[in-house]
């Protein structure tokens, strides 16, 4: 009887190692959300920057309702900036986030960072600009969410500045990932829409002609005024300040889930929006 009482405390039980198993799931979120936005990069660039250069503006209209209006250079003129500042976010982005690339070229990280925060919110005021002068937006819902959104955009970026400057790297990397979460709501949209569509066969819950729906709402309200995405982030700096092992692990689960979400939804948005747009 002792033999065996021994056998099994000599055992080795596995245990689970969460704060491996949280850098884990978040390093696998980074994988994806780089890969998705990077191709969503590529797709800017080459749809609306060819477009433009040709002076085939309208178009953006194909993608875009009401980004071409002919005879209105300035606000024609916000359209194209916006659209295409956006590529240097949704390439530019992920860079700042990857730590091989912070400490071997901290001059590089350096100058993107100041880059992106410049970019952010410009892209901000002109995102601002066009809910609120053009048609493509009609439900006051959604202008208010995505001018909450901008509002979320342009603190984060003073506060990771102000950080940066006073040389407080921690808090300064914090506010960073914020504002990339923010900053990436769009895409998150794009991304999370798709997924939708997809899982369902099609539009469910709004109406693809007026783009206008309980579903689309929800998603308005949770990815841009009420990010979810932000939501996981806290949760995750709490899980790696706090490394109790049960919130670590539920942290994880939820990083994993929002990775798969997002890997259909991006798998869904290249096929169908992205990809037949890249010449």
């Amino acid at each position: 009887m002792m033999t065996n009482v021994n056998v099994l405390q000599s055992e080795k039980v596995p245990v689970l190692n969460a704060p491996k198993i949280l850098t884990f799931a978040a390093t696998s979120w980074l994988a994806v959300t780089t890969i998705g936005q990077w191709i969503f990069g590529v797709y800017i660039l080459s749809f609306y920057g060819k477009s433009t250069l040709a002076g085939e503006f309208e178009k953006w209209n194909q993608v875009l309702p009401h980004g071409y209006v002919e005879g209105d250079w300035k606000g024609n003129l916000v359209v194209g900036m916006h659209v295409l500042l956006a590529a240097v976010l949704v390439i530019g982005g992920p860079l700042q986030l990857i730590t091989q690339i912070r400490s071997r070229f901290p001059r590089f990280h350096r100058w993107l960072g100041r880059t992106y925060v410049t970019t952010a919110i410009f892209v901000s005021i002109g995102g601002l600009i066009m809910i609120w002068t053009r048609e493509g937006v009609d439900v006051d819902s959604r202008r208010v969410s995505i001018s909450t959104h901008a509002i979320y955009i342009i603190g984060f970026a003073l506060l990771a500045i102000r950080y940066a400057r006073a040389r407080q790297f921690e808090k300064h990397r914090n506010w960073a990932l914020r504002l990339f979460m923010v900053v990436s709501g769009v895409w998150f949209f794009r991304v999370l829409l798709m997924f939708w569509l997809l899982i369902n066969g099609g539009p469910v819950g709004f109406d693809p002609k007026t783009f206008t729906g309980p579903f689309l709402t929800g998603l308005s309200v949770f990815t841009y005024a009420i990010p979810i995405s932000l939501i996981i982030l806290e949760m995750y700096f709490y899980a790696k300040k706090n490394q109790g092992k049960m919130f670590s692990l539920v942290t994880s689960a939820i990083i994993f889930i929002a990775t798969i979400i997002m890997g259909i939804g991006i798998f869904a948005a290249t096929m169908g929006m992205w990809l037949p747009r890249i010449e």
